[in-house]
This record gives C-alpha cells, structure tokens and sequence, in this order.
C-alpha cells in the first residue's frame, strides 16, 4: 500500500511538472525559436513574404556588407551603446545608493517618480518627448527662450542633434527600473560591511566605489546586457519620433530591418529575406557584446 502511495505521489508530481512546464516551453518553441530558426532560411531567399520564394544563397549576405545604410545604422547604434549604457547606470547607481544609504523620507515618492516612465507605454513617452524637442513650440525651446541663450533649433529635425536629442529620452526611459534594481540589491548588502569600514575611517565616496560596486559587479553585468539589448533591438522611439530621419540620422539597424520587411511610405516593396538577413547581423552584434561584456565584468557571485 505504501508502495502504491509512493507511486501515486511521484506520478502527481511528473503530471504537475509536465503541466507546469510544457505549456510555456511549447510557447518558447512556437513563437520565439521556431521564429527564429525559420528566419536563417529566410535568410538565403529572395522573398516579399508573400509571393514565390527564391533561392540565392549567400547574395543577402554580399549585400549586407555593401550596403551603406547598414553601417550607418550600425554606427548609430553603437554610439547609443556607448553613450546610454554607461550614463542610464551611472545615474541609476548614484540614486540608489543615495536613496538607501542616506534613508530619504521621501524614499517611497522618489521610487514612484523614478519608476513613472516605466508604466508609460511606448507612444506615450514618444510623444512627449516630440512635444519636448518640437522646433517650434516646444518645451526645451521655450526654456532656453527663458535663460536667453536661443530657443528656434528643429532639434529632430536636425541631423547634427537628431541623434544626440534621442540619447536623454532613453536615459529616461531605463533610470527608473535599473533604480529599483539597485536598490533591492544595495539593501541585500550587510550593514556590518560598512559599518566596518567606516571604523576604519572609510570616506563616502570609498564606500561606494571600493565595497558597493564590487559587490554590485554581477548586478551590473547583468544590467548592462539587458541594457544593450533593449537598445540594439529597440526601434520604436526611433519610428515615432523620426523615422530615421532626417536623412537617414536616426537610422538604427531594427528600424532598417522592419521597414525593408513591412515597407514604408518611401519603401513600397517588401523584402523579407534580406530583412532576415539582417536580423542575423544582430543577432551576431548581440552575442559579440555580451561577451565583452563578460569579459570586462566578472560572472563569479558573491556571497556575503
């Protein structure tokens, strides 16, 4: 009987497993890999996503590295890596330590105010911060009419400041949720660490570059990745504010890739394969990131 017991509960919990996890997995398998798989055959095509699909080998791939678009959206993502990652967590580390270290009694008002963005969908934001940089009424214009210092400059319109113009907005977006993170984290560290050093005479400052950070490494490592994926991957501010425009300024490479696969107003063809084939670039980009990422930011966890 006992052994029939023993039997009963063990087939339960296989039964409730199987439940538990073949549902998302057979969601992962139909909507994330299978997609995904599918797109390096789409790759080797020449194809609209509609009609005939044509075989031509490596020709998307030839073309992918004559095109200039290509690299000019590239580069533009590359200097919004190197420019959004280290600000948004430089100001991310800076407020939550600020927030747990000098216990605020506004600490709850803050961490909604930081994490306001982030309950905002993505047009929203987008449009405020068209309103913001509008050339002609817009609120940066008009504080800079207040101060004296000029306020007529098309700040999307322009291709010198198009691109600089969407680096605060993506500062923005992200500062809040990497707060929240660091926060949850920098209070998981002991008191007794820095009660220590500050025996030892520890300043501020030493506290937080010397304990806090190399504590926080993994932390970061892992804030960083999901950072560069959200602005390599990311085009939809980009879509509604500029289109990649003026002239091509603001072009980023997912924004190439979806207009080539669903068309625009300028692109009236729709070329699924190549865009595909772009969709391997990143992918590539992606996988070559995270692992200097790994490289510069140790994966050993720390144990208090």
């Amino acid at each position: 009987m006992k052994t029939l017991t023993r039997t009963n509960i063990h087939i339960q919990k296989t039964v409730f497993l199987l439940l538990a996890v073949l549902p998302p997995f057979a969601a992962y398998v139909l909507f994330t890999l299978y997609p995904n798989v599918l797109s390096i055959y789409y790759s080797f095509l020449d194809w609209n996503g509609i009609g005939e699909k044509k075989y031509i080998g490596l020709d998307n791939y030839i073309r992918l590295f004559q095109d200039p678009v290509v690299l000019n959206a590239l580069k533009h993502n590359l200097i919004l890596v190197a420019t959004v990652i280290p600000i948004t967590l430089i100001i991310s580390l800076v407020l939550a330590d600020l927030l747990v270290n000098r216990q605020y009694k506004e600490n709850k008002f803050y961490k909604v105010l930081f994490f306001f963005p982030n309950v905002l969908s993505l047009v929203v934001i987008a449009l405020i911060w068209s309103f913001i940089y509008d050339g002609t009424f817009g609120l940066l214009n008009s504080v800079l009419r207040v101060l004296g210092i000029g306020g007529d400059h098309n700040w999307l319109g322009s291709p010198k400041t198009a691109l600089a113009s969407t680096i605060p907005l993506y500062v923005w977006c992200y500062v809040g949720f990497y707060v929240v993170i660091f926060m949850n984290a920098m209070s998981a560290i002991p008191k007794t660490i820095y009660e220590s050093a500050t025996l030892d005479g520890i300043t501020s400052f030493q506290r937080f570059t010397k304990i806090t950070l190399p504590l926080m490494s993994g932390i970061i490592r892992v804030g960083m990745i999901f950072l560069m994926l959200n602005v390599i991957k990311g085009f939809e501010y980009m879509f509604i504010m500029t289109k990649g425009g003026p002239g091509g300024a603001t072009e980023v490479i997912s924004l190439y890739m979806f207009n080539l696969a669903f068309g625009t107003e300028s692109l009236s063809q729709h070329f699924y394969g190549y865009a595909s084939t772009i969709g391997m670039l990143i992918f590539v980009l992606l996988v070559l990131l995270k692992v200097v990422i790994d490289k510069v930011f140790s994966k050993d966890s720390v144990e208090f």
